[in-house]
């Protein structure tokens, strides 16, 4: 796995540079990435925190961990950890349903088996996509994977466009297309 490291408000030396590359080539033994992925890290730096954002496209899932924490090194050291959380449990997910497509990416391992409001509403990012057919519980694997509340994907049984979020009161919802 090849690391990127952008810093934004901060010059990111050699030994941030070692720190976080030490950090993330430790994910290899939970999961299999070969040599053609890049792991994208973006170091802030705010007035009284720094920020660490860590994506991680693989061919079977976008791993993603942010963090905000008075101390770099421990912002490196707790986005690691949330990342191998994120991997641990996607594992856990797959092993129960059986998603053989899916879990050959993951190595076997032992231990893996235990906004600023304004008053006028205004767009702030566009973002294209096309959706990927897939079945509701890798849509929601996907979803959590990223952190985010939603997912769009193309439905495998109606070949229909659908959208799976998290609801308030725990629990997925699904927005089918007719």
């Amino acid at each position: 796995m090849k690391v990127q490291i952008y810093g934004k408000n901060i010059s990111v030396t050699p030994a941030i540079a070692e720190k976080i590359e030490r950090k993330l080539s430790s994910l290899e033994k939970y999961f299999i990435i070969d040599e053609s992925v890049i792991a994208n890290v973006v170091v802030r730096v705010y007035p009284t925190k720094q920020k660490i954002e860590v994506t991680i496209p693989t061919k079977f899932a976008v791993l993603r961990a942010e963090v905000v924490h008075d101390d770099l090194y421990a912002a490196i050291d707790l986005v690691v950890d949330k990342l191998e959380d994120q991997i641990r449990r996607q594992k856990t997910r797959l092993s129960r349903k059986n998603k053989e497509k899916l879990a050959m990416a993951f190595a076997e391992y032992e231990e893996l088996d235990d906004a600023y409001e304004e008053d006028k509403d205004e767009v702030v990012r566009t973002k294209s996509i096309v959706p990927e057919t897939m079945d509701l519980d890798e849509a929601i694997m996907r979803m959590e994977m990223l952190n985010h509340s939603f997912f769009i994907y193309r439905d495998e049984e109606d070949e229909e466009i659908a959208v799976v979020y998290k609801r308030n009161d725990g629990g997925y919802g699904l927005i089918e297309t007719e």
